[in-house]
């Protein structure tokens, strides 16, 4: 872990932010579910152009015009701009693609006078990244008259090398930063990439990188450690089970309590809803009366111990390829999310699954059936889910079979000239 930097504490706690919520996130462009989510009864509504977010021209459109009705609405609200390597080829800057964070932040702030959304700033990785983003609020607050310090923002854990430097990359931003949140899926995506290249051996697939890993444990309170020392909360990750509508004791519904309740034992105060129906399983789940855990320290080799998977099944390799897939493919239709296998899937679990396809395509992991899985053999596999020629296709097979795992899709696609072009009729949402 990086050493602590000096003695400080994290910004004040926003007012609105009562300990014990459940957040619902929505996707900022999908207009009847921004709506219902203002109206559902969350303790705050998170509008999100990260991870759930397809930036067609059409949708960052959408998105911004919603803004000044949805800052009027009588509930706390966060906003999650894009990440820093995201760029807005609509705007450019001395001949260059804009930011588009910073596109998402001067859109969000002065969307509706007088109020300015709380916000959660992604995929944070090095103090670098941190200052950038204390160099924009810092301007910002000066070109809107405010008081230095007024906005509040808190901070994604969601990175390997972020949660190595978590205490210092909150230090960077204490004049705004309140509380560290954790991002479990893009933080195992991160994981991969950073560490998967050094594995000899095959990492587990996503069915047994639950919380309950020791590994996983070990960064969930890493980060909570890091707010009790500060003086910050720690908001937990997102709850993205689709439970039966007709079944209220849905098994669904247990397993989002007793994952709020694991969360809430470690220490965190608030957590994510992917969907309305999980507030209150969120709510019931960090209320459950806990004593802090005893933990074992956090070192960076507990961090690293993840099991042995043992021989892959195909159907396993199959099913995660048929994710990156499904999400790519809707992603260039214009659509950020997916309800696949009674789960919410978005761009953070379409990564994960893309980068444990390059690990096990690099380590050539055994398989079930005596085989390995070799380039080869994965192409074989991805041509009985997808044919060559379509674009979700080109990106996974570029994604899996590069020699070092890209950082980040998007980017990717970008290089590969392909972008999201969602037919007319899903232009107007």
């Amino acid at each position: 872990m990086a050493p602590a930097p000096p003695d400080y504490h994290a910004a004040p706690i926003p007012p609105d932010l009562h300990p014990g919520r459940a957040e619902l996130i929505v996707e900022a462009s999908d207009l009847g579910a921004l709506h219902a989510a203002l109206a559902a009864g969350a303790d705050a509504v998170v509008l999100d152009f990260d991870d759930t977010f397809s930036p067609t021209r059409a949708n960052v459109a959408a998105a911004y015009s919603a803004l000044p009705a949805a800052l009027a609405a009588p509930v706390p609200l966060l906003a999650r701009p894009r990440a820093l390597y995201a760029c807005e080829p609509a705007l450019t800057w001395n001949g260059q693609p804009a930011r588009a964070a910073l596109c998402d932040l001067a859109a969000l702030l002065t969307a509706h006078p007088g109020r300015a959304p709380h916000l959660y700033l992604p995929k944070l990785e090095t103090v670098a990244q941190a200052e950038v983003w204390a160099d924009a609020l810092r301007l910002c607050e000066t070109h809107l008259a405010l008081k230095p310090g007024t906005l509040r923002v808190c901070l994604q854990i969601e990175t390997w090398p972020g949660l190595l430097g978590a205490d210092a990359l909150l230090h960077t931003l204490r004049t705004w930063a309140y509380g560290l949140n954790a991002g479990r899926w893009d933080y195992v995506f991160s994981l991969v990439k950073h560490v998967g290249a050094g594995r000899a051996g095959p990492l587990p697939a996503r069915a047994r990188l639950g919380m309950d890993a020791d590994a996983l444990e070990a960064y969930a309170q890493g980060l909570a450690e890091v707010c009790r020392r500060r003086g910050a909360q720690a908001v937990g990750g997102t709850a993205a089970l689709a439970p039966d509508p007709a079944d209220p004791a849905a098994p669904a519904l247990s397993a989002v309590r007793a994952d709020k309740a694991r969360e809430a034992r470690q220490g965190f105060v608030a957590a994510w809803a992917g969907l309305p129906e999980l507030l209150s399983a969120v709510r019931e789940g960090l209320a459950q009366p806990a004593e802090l855990a005893s933990a074992v320290p956090v070192t960076p080799e507990r961090l690293l111990t993840l099991p042995d998977p043992g021989p892959l099944p195909l159907s396993e390799v199959q099913d995660t390829a048929g994710l990156a897939l499904d999400v790519f493919r809707a992603w260039f239709e214009g659509r950020g999310v997916v309800l696949r296998h009674g789960r919410l899937e978005d761009t953070a679990t379409a990564e994960l699954a893309r980068a444990l396809l390059w690990q096990w395509v690099r380590a050539q992991a055994p398989l079930a059936d005596g085989a390995r899985l070799r380039p080869e053999t994965y192409l074989a596999l991805r041509r009985r889910l997808c044919p060559d020629t379509a674009p979700e296709a080109r990106l996974l097979d570029h994604l899996v079979l590069s020699p070092t795992a890209p950082a980040y899709f998007p980017q990717e696609a970008q290089r590969l000239g392909l972008t999201p072009h969602p037919p007319e009729e899903a232009l107007d949402r």
